[in-house]
């Protein structure tokens, strides 16, 4: 059983990261914001590697919003480039380390170039079994939960059940949300950081992250080292989580 990681006891094993920071890292050094971008794709892969040797079993990774768009056409080219950029240099990281990478978000929008290379990664490392690295990509919670109402009516409609659509939305239950989101089969993140200090959650996971821990680190994105992340994961393993019932009640 050699080269298996050590499961830290009582670590999360979902986190999902708002990479945050990143232009106001270039700016404090005079530099432009596009410079920015790629150092935080640095910090990404750094914090990748490390959440795989410490076992963690899913990574979700906030790597562009869908409010996204509004910034401009030079910086948005820019970041869909070293979207590519990661995908191609992290194949033979995720091949070594048997990493499955995963998609989440409307990858339909995105430019062809970049969903090609996307959906190509994905099918590349499909039967991996070590961590799951999932990449929001044209990504917002509440667009998620807009689409699996889409696909839950869909479905419904296909099935010869929605006679109604009063009946079909007096049926809905919590469940039929949750078996129609981008993947239902990735449990709900025990944990949610975010860089840059910044004191919300800018629509990622809303659905998911209900009941997920958040931690808020004041170092910009590209400043993040695996030390960091060691720090949110003890901080984490402290948390008293209680899903809105007692103390006792979570014993």
């Amino acid at each position: 059983m050699e080269n298996i990681p050590r499961v830290l006891q009582d670590a999360p094993a979902h986190i999902g990261i708002i990479m945050d920071g990143n232009g106001r890292w270039a700016k404090q050094r005079g530099l432009v914001r596009t410079q920015g971008h790629l150092e935080g794709l640095k910090a990404a892969k750094r914090i990748t590697q490390a959440a795989s040797d410490l076992g963690i079993k899913y990574l979700t990774l906030y790597t562009f919003s869908t409010e996204n768009w509004k910034r401009t056409a030079e910086e948005v080219s820019f970041i869909m480039g070293l979207i590519r950029q990661y995908l191609r240099s992290e194949l033979d990281f995720s091949r070594r380390n048997k990493i499955r990478v995963r998609l989440a978000g409307d990858i339909n929008g995105l430019p062809e170039e970049v969903q090609k290379d996307l959906n190509q990664t994905v099918s590349d490392t499909k039967e991996f079994k070590g961590m799951q690295v999932i990449l929001a990509v044209n990504y917002g919670g509440r667009d998620e939960i807009v689409r699996a109402m889409r696909r839950f009516a869909y479905d419904k409609c296909a099935s010869g059940g929605c006679s109604t659509v009063c009946d079909t939305i007096n049926n809905i239950r919590e469940d039929d949300i949750s078996a129609f989101l981008d993947n239902p089969d990735i449990p709900d993140p025990d944990l949610i950081i975010r860089s840059a200090g910044e004191y919300r959650t800018s629509n990622f996971l809303l659905w998911e992250g209900a009941y997920s821990e958040l931690y808020i680190s004041q170092k910009y994105w590209p400043d993040w080292e695996k030390e960091d992340l060691n720090t949110a994961i003890a901080e984490f393993k402290k948390r008293d989580r209680r899903y809105g019932g007692t103390a006792s009640d979570a014993a």
